[in-house]
């Protein structure tokens, strides 16, 4: 099978066990657009299993016969304590630090499921669905309201976004989360992808980059 630890800038294994990862949909104007979505008045939310998270470190695994497998770029943060019912103050206190994720998408598989009107897991939260990067702590960000990061195929920037642009800001986001369930020591919250999702083929090279930060060179298989 495979193995997945949140790990550090150094490479060292976090002390923080592996949870769930809760996903925000449509938190990039421009990636609403694109996809022709309607605009949400509070975040739309879903989650993937602790089985979704793999490594970016490994080559980015696409399940085969199930359609299209699009890309969606994300800033993730690592939560380090318990928070239900947060205030702002409790949910800067609650992060570990940031990375970026990887919210793989069948998107045909999505749109049919959008079309019954049905959950989207089986698009969203299969197996190695969430390659991650390592995370970044927090006292290292200079501000969690200006996180620059961009996704590259084949050489060519396909993703490119700012924390800025975001609907539901990171600090809002975690306390309106905290409201519907309570997140707990090892979760990651996804906050959305900007514009420029679509599909990864095999032997697609990628480079993923969290400006100031890390670079990660990887390729799909």
């Amino acid at each position: 099978m495979f193995e997945y630890n949140h790990i550090d800038s150094d490479g060292k294994n976090i002390d923080l066990p592996v949870g769930k990862v809760v996903c925000v949909g449509r938190n990039y104007l421009q990636h609403i657009k694109e996809l022709d979505n309607d605009v949400p008045t509070e975040p739309l939310l879903f989650n993937k299993p602790s089985t979704a998270l793999v490594s970016l470190n490994n080559p980015v695994v696409i399940p085969k016969n199930l359609g299209p497998c699009h890309n969606e770029l994300e800033v993730a943060i690592l939560i380090k304590t318990r928070l239900c019912q947060s205030s702002i103050k409790d949910a800067e206190a609650a992060i570990w630090g940031a990375g970026l994720g990887l919210d793989l998408t069948l998107r045909d598989v999505q749109n049919a499921l959008k079309r019954q009107g049905h959950p989207w897991e089986r698009a969203k939260a299969f197996d190695r669905s969430c390659p991650m990067s390592q995370f970044i702590p927090k006292d290292q960000m200079k501000s969690l309201s200006n996180i620059n990061f961009s996704l590259s195929v084949n050489n060519e920037i396909r993703q490119q976004g700012n924390s800025q642009e975001m609907l539901f800001p990171i600090l809002k986001l975690l306390v309106n989360i905290s409201n519907t369930f309570t997140l707990l020591p090892g979760d990651i919250v996804m906050t959305g992808t900007p514009k420029g999702v679509a599909a990864l083929l095999v032997d697609d090279q990628i480079i993923i980059e969290l400006n100031e930060h890390f670079l990660i060179r990887t390729y799909v298989v």
